[in-house]
């Protein structure tokens, strides 16, 4: 168990965000299909990084981190017909890699730990058996697979998590034939997607976009590359959100001309009311007067959390829409940040896909639920800012997952966060 109390205190400067988890995620797996070796800089390891290159390794890969520099040699993979991959608590890693290790015709079962045994991956179980593939599951973890996978046309909904799509993606290309991942509702996190294109382009893959979703030429050849991670917008937006809502902040290390959907971040606060000087490789947010506004965030979701923070201190009423898949993140976290603001006295009201929020001066000091959720105890830290005594977040060391130095960036800032462990 851990714990962060925060001393409320004044944020300003500048800060350098890390690699973009999602960014590094999806370069380690292209690498791996390259079958040759790679590398891929920088790249920082947070929990959810550790698992995906865990599983790239249990298929065989060999890599090395050094100086940020992840190398990755290739070209033993696929050579076992079984393995085990612990995806640790990562979505991600689990749904990018049940069709790339089916792919290469890998009899494995997956396994996981903590919120991810509760994640829904019932939709392999659905398309992936018309492909060739038994799966054995019951909707959750953990899931056996066995059998090579073929192509094809799959069907998939747009509305599920997009984290399916790109593991389709990834691993169809290599298939004899061609393929169509056909979408039967409108798509959703279309951003995540676009990245998952844009990092196997850099590989050498081409994905077609189509009318109904994406056409995939089979027989295609990842290819070895030295590649260069993005700078994270999702990572970037707590600290961009704080300087909108208390002092002037500078986020170096970002690319406004990232594939990254959470970028958005940036033209959000500026509906918002606040100052935002956007430069090549880094963005100034300066605090003004905020007023409330209306966020669709079926593009989105993992700016919820903090864009909620943000609305907290915003004159007027915010509403967020189209966020029930935020149900099934690490937490429930429309209950999660709804229920830690209202405990310091901020006022948000819940409905089935989102939030309403009525805007406040500042909030009370007192304890709330991290819900060991690295967004929820993120977004919180930057509430505490505007308490008015000692915010004590619980579940502190969640931030792993995903930001390992965020306490410390916080810190170098001018914040008071004592991190403490429960044992």
């Amino acid at each position: 168990m851990s714990q962060v109390v925060i001393t409320p205190g004044i944020l300003k400067g500048e800060v350098t965000i890390p690699p973009s988890k999602s960014d590094v995620h999806r370069a380690i797996i292209c690498a791996a299909l390259s079958m040759g070796k790679s590398t891929i800089s920088p790249v920082v390891l947070s929990n959810d990084i550790k698992a995906t290159i865990a599983c790239i390794n249990s298929l065989g890969a060999e890599t090395k981190l050094e100086d940020n520099i992840l190398t990755v040699d290739a070209t033993k993979i696929f050579k076992n017909k079984k393995a085990v991959l612990d995806c640790g608590e990562s979505g991600s890693t689990l749904r990018f890699f049940v069709p790339v290790a089916a792919m290469g015709g890998i009899e494995t079962e997956f396994i996981g730990h903590g919120s991810l045994l509760n994640r829904p991956i019932g939709i392999f179980a659905d398309i992936l058996p018309k492909a060739g593939v038994e799966c054995e599951t019951t909707g959750v973890l953990p899931l056996k697979i066995k059998g090579k996978l073929n192509s094809g046309k799959f069907k998939i909904a747009g509305n599920i998590s997009s984290q399916f799509i790109t593991g389709l993606l990834f691993a169809l290309p290599l298939l004899d034939g061609d393929s169509d991942v056909i979408l039967t509702s409108p798509i959703e996190s279309i951003g995540y997607i676009n990245m998952t294109i844009d990092t196997m382009s850099k590989f050498g893959v081409k994905v077609e976009t189509t009318d109904y979703g994406w056409h995939i030429k089979g027989n295609q050849k990842y290819i070895p590359v030295n590649y260069i991670t993005d700078g994270d917008w999702s990572q970037a937006a707590f600290f961009m959100c704080s300087g909108a809502i208390k002092a002037e902040t500078t986020v170096k290390g970002v690319n406004i001309n990232s594939t990254q959907g959470d970028k958005e971040i940036a033209e959000i606060l500026k509906r918002f009311g606040a100052y935002i000087k956007i430069n090549k490789n880094s963005v100034t947010v300066k605090p003004n007067e905020l007023h409330g506004i209306e966020i669709d965030a079926r593009q989105i979701p993992d700016l919820v959390p903090i864009l909620a923070v943000t609305a907290a201190f915003a004159k007027g009423i915010t509403k967020i829409t189209n966020a029930e898949r935020l149900r099934i993140k690490e937490s429930d976290r429309l209950a999660s940040i709804s229920n830690a603001l209202n405990k310091l006295g901020a006022k948000v009201t819940e409905n089935p896909d989102g939030l309403v929020i009525e805007g406040v001066k500042s909030l009370n000091g007192g304890t709330v639920e991290g819900c060991n959720d690295h967004r929820i105890v993120m977004a919180m830290s930057i509430a505490a800012e505007k308490a008015c005594d000692k915010v004590i977040i619980t579940d502190a060391f969640s931030i792993n997952k995903s930001y390992p130095s965020f306490f410390e960036d916080y810190n170098k800032l001018g914040g008071n966060a004592n991190v403490i462990n429960m044992g």
